[in-house]
């Protein structure tokens, strides 16, 4: 799959999540075997891009090609000089969120609330094309009810705009993360359009990830909340469509040393207080399927410190890899 001069490869993508696809995250994704990954969505209200949070979203140094930046707004000429503006700190894909259904989002008629007016998606993807130089992605949901699964429209205004590709998720707005993804819609988009799309929706192993491909027609799978926690997954997927052929869930030492790899980076990508605090989401995901979870974090969360942190997570999977219970230290 390309997307402009990019060849996405393997073809398969980090899905962009708010609040868990930044740049230690998606470092770490690509690393292991990811062809893509999305930013978290930026605000393209210029008011805001001076502060912490969009200096720390904007931050792509040393993060390898193509790098992908997804942007969110409701005004044409507004989201066309975030593209530019993004563009100018390093993006080299731009990608429009009309996908995401938080009900924060939405009631400001920002993501997938997009979808109900297809002459503003057309504006709007109209403007962010003419103003950058680079490709530019949309990503949508089926669309914004049962009742009106618009996606099919939204593909033809995308590509008659000049978009690049289009991700889609196999639910409507309101469904949310509810239910099971529908692929049909998918296929029928794929079977329309001239332009990569890829699939989204549920795509949580490799035999999944190669029946929504065989199924919808789709260019490329893209991953989000499958990921969380298991950012291995990429690999096992990209090897599956590659061979045909399983790998095997990693080993309890190599957890411990991308989870310890993973904490490392966010502590330094943060800061120690804030990155000690946002490392507790990302323990809980790695942890959830293991022995002793709920003891683990209820420990590991009261961990003020980057050390101590990390001392906790190292002694808790080296216990599980020799096979002996974790003694839980009593944290001050």
């Amino acid at each position: 799959m390309r997307i402009g001069p990019y060849a996405i490869e393997p073809r398969v993508v980090l899905a962009p999540m708010a609040g868990v696809t930044d740049k230690p995250f998606r470092l770490l994704c690509k690393q292991l075997g990811a062809g893509l990954a999305v930013s978290e969505m930026t605000i393209s209200d210029p008011r805001f891009w001076n502060t912490p949070k969009s200096l720390r979203r904007m931050d792509h140094a040393g993060e390898p090609d193509p790098v992908s930046v997804q942007i969110a707004g409701t005004e044409p000429r507004q989201l066309a000089e975030a593209a530019r503006y993004n563009v100018d700190q390093g993006a080299q894909i731009i990608d429009i969120n009309m996908g995401c259904p938080a009900k924060k989002v939405c009631n400001a008629w920002a993501g997938s609330a997009l979808m109900r007016d297809e002459a503003l998606v057309a504006r709007i993807l109209e403007a962010v094309v003419a103003a950058v130089e680079v490709p530019v992605t949309l990503k949508i949901r089926t669309g914004w009810c049962a009742e009106v699964r618009n996606a099919p429209a939204i593909a033809r205004i995308a590509e008659d705009a000049g978009i690049s590709a289009l991700a889609i998720h196999g639910r409507t707005r309101n469904q949310h993360y509810t239910g099971q993804a529908e692929y049909d819609t998918i296929a029928e988009v794929k079977s329309r359009l001239r332009i990569p799309v890829v699939a989204n929706g549920d795509i949580d192993s490799p035999a999944k990830a190669a029946f929504v491909l065989a199924y919808t027609g789709a260019d490329a799978v893209m991953v989000g909340r499958a990921a969380q926690g298991r950012p291995w997954i990429f690999r096992q997927i990209a090897h599956y469509l590659a061979t045909g052929e399983e790998l095997p869930e990693p080993a309890v030492a190599e957890v411990r040393d991308i989870l310890l790899g993973h904490l490392q980076a966010l502590h330094a990508f943060y800061g120690e207080e804030q990155g000690v605090r946002i490392a507790r989401k990302h323990l809980g995901w790695y942890a959830k399927d293991r022995p002793e979870n709920a003891a683990f974090r209820a420990v590991v969360n009261r961990a003020q410190t980057a050390a101590e942190q990390l001392a906790l997570t190292r002694d808790y999977f080296d216990a599980l890899e020799a096979g002996v219970a974790f003694a839980l230290p009593e944290v001050a």
